[in-house]
Formats: structure tokens, sequence, C-alpha cells
């Protein structure tokens, strides 16, 4: 039995301001989807449901998990802030049921919440600055290659939009938000109205009235919404107001009309209207034809062919960036000149090859036919594997072959689970002595071969200032025994892990894997929470 999602946006994130559809999908769900943040600011609404938060960035795996959770005949709440239609999850949410062959008629209904965007709510508190055309641009070149966003605003700020920049600036994203101002100064008055809004009716809800000369002197970040007037927006007590330009239509502060009802409508009324401005062109110069259509006509007059006068259509390349983990082995740690050389073939002048921690370096090609890539550099006797939320195995040199007792056993679990996609990234250590010199132990899954056992760790935390070892579940596993082991708890994680959680997260959560049972090894350290929440 199929279930259902909701996908719904929740406004600006105060209760006021959430739509009665919107609370009765929250409550009448069994499962909540979100970003951390957002499940946050709706918590006061929920009655028990359960609860899968990720964090920024993580759109994708969200509405996957949304979908699987549907298909397993629950109903399930995706959740957006602002509206789910506008830079939310709805488009996302779609787009994986498509992959998946979804149709209307015989697959999980599909209910899309609408509620209020960012431009609106914010544009209640700034005045009235969204009276006319009007336009939304994210700065974030996550998903949307930095040229595009660039002509789009170019061509926002040459046609005289009002603009809404959303997303306009993160930790690491600092340049986009200049290089916004910079091209709207190109067009309009460095006095030009500008509204700065940080979480529009939230608890820490911040207003800024400035201009487009000076509002990167103010504080921008993610949670800002920066609107931008057009050249009619003026200032009043505070306020930024656009006209709707309808001056030309009725006068303002008159309660008589110049013009009477009747008259409005009529074309001596509006000189302005396409109708009447393309007449009035008419009538003024007749149309201009150029030497080429000129010389396209004989030439078609010739050969007896029809003349059309058909212009371009503007079209954007979708720029395709093949991306993969280049190694010369599981146990081999050496390129050959021969193998460099390929790979730096293969990159070209746009491509890059990256040097990484995990034991392969990463080769990123502007290409659409990675096949011949692949091919290329297989023949060269390199192992390439995918990057992501895939399982990858880093063993150790084995002190250069001399200690190879271990190195099949790596290789099987290469051929196992190498590649396998996870609900996150997880690294499986795996070094050929009890000297452990390679740091297996400080991964994911830790695997280390002594005395002709091995000894098997879980639940490393690999990153952090609070990073620990893995703990040690079992010693002396049979040779024979250990692939199976680990095959058993990888898969485990890929079946009953959340989008996005950690291995060490995953076992902390289970509290049992396999009989192994958790005990917590965290170092017990007074330690301040990093920005980013892990």
């Amino acid at each position: 039995m199929n279930g259902k999602l909701l996908v719904i946006g929740f406004g600006p994130g105060s209760f006021e301001h959430i739509t009665e559809r919107a609370r009765e999908a929250l409550q009448e769900s069994d499962v909540i989807i979100g970003y951390k943040t957002y499940v946050d600011l709706i918590a006061g609404l929920l009655t028990g449901q359960q609860i899968v938060s990720t964090g920024m960035t993580e759109e994708v795996s969200r509405a996957q998990e949304a979908v699987k959770l549907a298909e397993q005949g629950k109903k399930v709440a995706v959740i957006s802030s602002g509206d789910s239609g506008v830079y939310g999850m709805a488009g996302l949410v779609y787009e994986v049921l498509i992959e998946k062959g979804w149709k209307r008629e015989t697959g999980v209904e599909v209910e899309v919440v609408p509620g209020i965007s960012a431009i609106n709510s914010c544009a209640s508190l700034l005045g009235a600055p969204v009276m006319h055309d009007a336009c939304t641009i994210s700065l974030s070149d996550h998903l949307t290659p930095w040229s595009i966003i660039e002509k789009r605003i170019e061509a926002a700020a040459a046609a005289d939009f009002v603009v809404a920049l959303y997303n306009p600036k993160s930790g690491r994203r600092t340049r986009q938000i200049v290089e916004a101002q910079r091209i709207l100064l190109q067009h309009r008055s460095p006095q030009t109205p500008v509204g700065l809004v940080k979480s529009a009716y939230r608890d820490r809800q911040e207003v800024t009235i400035t201009n487009l000369q000076d509002m990167l002197e103010h504080d921008i970040g993610m949670l800002t919404t920066v609107v931008i007037g057009n050249s009619s927006t003026f200032l009043y007590e505070d306020l930024m107001i656009t006209p709707r330009g309808y001056q030309r239509k009725y006068t303002l502060g008159k309660t008589e009309q110049p013009l009477k009802p009747h008259q409005r409508l009529q074309r001596e009324a509006e000189p302005w209207a396409l109708e009447q401005t393309i007449a009035i062109k008419q009538e003024q110069k007749p149309q201009a034809v150029s030497s080429r259509d000129i010389a396209e006509q004989a030439l078609l007059a010739v050969t007896g062919g029809e003349y059309k006068n058909e212009k371009s259509i503007l079209t954007q390349a979708v720029l395709s960036i093949f991306e993969v983990a280049v190694s010369p082995g599981v146990a081999n740690k050496t390129f050959t000149p021969a193998q460099m050389m390929a790979i730096a073939e293969a990159a070209g002048e746009e491509g890059t090859i990256t040097y990484t921690p995990d034991h392969y370096v990463k080769l990123q090609v502007p290409t659409d036919n990675p096949q011949t890539l692949v091919e290329k550099l297989t023949a060269r006797g390199l192992v390439l594997s995918p990057i992501g939320e895939v399982a990858t195995v880093k063993a150790c040199d084995f002190c250069d072959g001399e200690k190879k007792d271990s190195i099949p056993y790596a290789e099987a679990l290469q051929e196992s689970l190498g590649s396998m996609e996870l609900p996150k990234e997880l690294k499986i250590g795996f070094n050929g002595c009890a000297m452990a010199c390679y740091g297996a132990v400080q991964e994911d899954i830790g695997i280390v071969y002594r005395k002709g056992a091995f000894d098997l760790f879980l639940g490393g935390k690999t990153i952090g200032r609070n990073a620990h070892p893995g703990q040690l579940v079992a010693e002396g596993i049979p040779m024979d025994q250990l692939v199976d082991v680990v095959e058993t708890i990888v898969h485990e994680y890929k079946e009953t892990g959340y989008p996005n959680e950690r291995f060490f997260k995953f076992f902390k959560r289970k509290k049992t894997l396999q009989g192994f049972q958790h005990e917590d090894v965290t170092p017990k350290l007074q330690i301040e929470p990093a920005a980013c929440g892990d």
C-alpha cells in the first residue's frame, strides 16, 4: 500500500504565519523530514511523529528518504521554510519520483502545501517594495553555475526589476554578493533603496534599510533576504515603497479621476501600452531590413526556396563535470610515471587533479563522454571509484607488500563493498599489522590484522575536536569470517541508517549492531559545539 508525500511550506517560521492546511498536514503525518533548523521551528506543532533531520545542502538525500518511506506506506511530511515550490523541496521530490518511474495514477500521492515565501514576508516588513515587476535570484552556486547566476543578475538589473536575492552569503561564499552589487551598480543609482531582512518573523528578526552603495557595510548572511528596489522605489518614514506605475491612469491624492471609467481603457488614454507603441513605431518609420536578410532573400529567390525571418533562441548548455577517485590499487600506493601522465592527459586544460587524505586523487573533468576517459585510465592499471556517499576501503601499503598475508581480504572488501551507496560516506580502514600505522582504528570501521586473525573497531569519529578512535568490539576474528562480518554490518547501515547519518552516530543510536554492544568512548571534554553542528 502506497503512502503519501506532503511537501509543506510553513512560511517564515512563526506559528501565526503557518497556514491552517500546513498545520493539519504536519499533524496527520507519520514522519517529518527536514533541515534541522526547520524541524526545531515547528517542534511545537508536532505530536510524537518520527523525525528525520539532516544538515544544510543535503536536500537530495531528504527527498530520497521521503520517497522511500512513502513507498513503505507511511504519510511523510517534507518541510521547507517559505514556500516549498520556491527554492524548496517540491521540485526535488518530484525529480526523485520521476527517476523511479512514478505515475500519478498508481504511485504515491503527492500534495504540495503552499506557504509564504521570503520575498513576501520580507516585503511586508520593509513596506511595499514589490508592487511592480519583481524577480527572485538565489546567489548560491551549489547547484547552479555562477556564470548563469551572473547573467540573470545582469538581465534583471538592466530590465529594472525589483530584485530579491536569496542565499546571499555564507561562511564559504562571500564574493557572490559583492559581484551582485557590482553588476547592479552598472544599471542603478547608488542611492537605490535596499532592504535587508534577517530571520523574518522569527525570534532574532532584524530589518535594515540602506542603499545599493552601502549595503555591504551591514551584516548579510544565509538567513538574510536582500530586496533591491527599482528605479522608482523611494523611502518614506523608513519604508521602501515601489509605485505600481499607474500614475498615468489615475492621479494619487485626488478623489475624482481625470478620466471617467468608460474612458480609462480607451487607446488614447494608454499611449504606453504594447499595441499603441507598435502602432506609433509603424507610423514613424518603415520596418528595418538587415543586409543579411536581403542577401538571404536573394539567394532563396535564385534557388526557389522560401524565406523565413527567424530569430535564434538563446539556450544554456548544461556543463557536465565527471568526478572520480583514482588510485593505483587497494594496497599499492605508488603511481607510475605513465599513470600520472594518463591522469594529466585526462584532466586536460579544463580539469582538476586534487590530492586527498583517502589514498586516492580526485579527478574532475568537464566532459559529456566519461566512458572514453574510464577506458583510457583503466587501461593503465588504475582503479576508479565513485565519490560521494559511498564506502571506501582505505588500506595501508602492507610495508610495501612485505606483510602480504591479509591483502586478499582487503581486496575482497573493496570488491564487495567499495563504491556501495550508503546514507553517508563510510571509510573502512584496513591495516596489515598490529602497528596500525595507517590509522585504521580512527576510521568508521577499523580492521587490524594481528597474529593470523583480525581485530574489529566500530564507530571512530574521524573529524572534529572531539575526534576519537573506534570502539574495539571484537578480537581474533578468523580470517575466513572477516568479510562476512563486515558485509553484514555495512548492509545494516545501508538499510536502516538515516540520510547523512554518520556511522558513529548510527552505532550510538542503534546501541547494538550485529551483536556488538555500543559503549561511549567519546573523550569527556568540555568543548564548544562546532558552528556546523557536527
